[in-house]
């Protein structure tokens, strides 16, 4: 069979080692070179995307030229600031510690937050958590609205379908998190003259899971064309800590522990990663459905969710827009 009629997680390996080499060498090229900056700073966040960005980046500048920004809140997860300090640690980089949290609540974040998730949870308060999910996407061909998933005190738990304007309220005050870290990185790159690296993989960068001017923003991305099993086989051999290898690809957004699967993505990482690929080298559902462990009918439905995704995701891509293209003046046009 050609490439096209059959498509496995083979097609997808990378020699670590030359990948590696390659990246450190783009960023020494990129940050010295076209940025004029002297190093990096990493959002570390313990996810396996911030702590391979975060060695790759020690690795090009030495870890002396890292700043490895660490910025919990009030909704992370216990282990994410243990986490962030062994991604840094583990590669000789002192870490620097911001908690958002008071930043993040005079911006009214969490209150903006819980105004709207009260019109769906009229009881919704303190003592609770929330987080919010989208339904299947496999087997079923119903419309996928966001639902909110609330649990009390006591442990109750509430599942309500939400309003668009609701879901919208959400998205927009959960979005001052990305967009105070960001503001953060920046400062620390402005005051050491470095550049900020943004951790966004191939899936995040390819179907728009990330915020505008949030962790959407930044100078370099040095694993944006990698799909995420890739970024798995450069951890290993950049001796990231397996702890941070083994936790499951989170949001670490909403105070209920929620998967990157069941807010977005909808697949494992796995599965996309295997769908994705197949859709760029257009090859048919049937092609990849035995590797993705999914039936060709259900490839087609992450065929057309990719294909929405990556239509919303162009917004976010987009450059500001100027009435008049400027070229690379930046300038407007000398009066005549």
């Amino acid at each position: 069979m050609s490439r096209l009629e059959t498509v496995t997680l083979a097609q997808l390996e990378i020699d670590a080692e030359q990948t590696a080499a390659e990246i450190q060498t783009w960023l020494r090229e990129v940050v010295h070179g076209s940025l004029r900056r002297k190093g990096a700073v990493v959002g570390v966040s313990g996810g396996i995307d911030s702590a391979v960005v975060a060695a790759l980046c020690a690795r090009a500048f030495g870890p002396d030229r890292v700043c490895g920004l660490l910025m919990p809140e009030a909704d992370s997860a216990p282990e994410t600031l243990a986490l962030s300090r062994l991604a840094a640690g583990s590669q000789g980089i002192e870490p620097v510690v911001e908690d958002v949290t008071d930043l993040l609540t005079a911006a009214g974040c969490y209150r903006r937050r819980d105004e709207a998730v009260r019109t769906a949870v009229p009881e919704y308060g303190p003592g609770w958590k929330m987080k919010i999910v989208l339904p299947e996407l496999l087997g079923s061909e119903r419309l996928r609205v966001f639902s909110l998933v609330a649990e009390g005190p006591a442990g109750e738990r509430v599942a309500k379908r939400l309003s668009a304007e609701a879901y919208l309220a959400i998205l927009a005050a959960t979005n001052f998190k990305q967009r105070t870290r960001k503001m953060l990185e920046y400062y620390y790159a402005d005051r050491l003259v470095y550049a900020v690296a943004g951790t966004p993989n191939r899936l995040e960068y390819d179907q728009g899971f990330y915020v505008k001017n949030g962790d959407g923003a930044a100078d370099v991305k040095p694993i944006a064309h990698l799909y995420k099993t890739q970024v798995y086989r450069l951890a290993e051999y950049l001796d990231v800590p397996e702890p941070i290898r083994a936790r499951l690809p989170t949001t670490d957004t909403y105070s209920l522990p929620q998967s990157q699967e069941e807010f977005y993505f909808s697949v494992s990482h796995e599965q996309l990663d295997l769908c994705l690929y197949a859709h760029n080298v257009r090859a048919p559902g049937a092609a990849v459905a035995e590797a993705a462990g999914l039936d060709a009918e259900d490839v087609e439905r992450v065929y057309r969710d990719i294909e929405r995704k990556q239509q919303a995701a162009h917004y976010l891509n987009l450059e500001p827009q100027l009435v008049v293209p400027l070229g690379g003046a930046h300038r407007p046009p000398a009066p005549r």
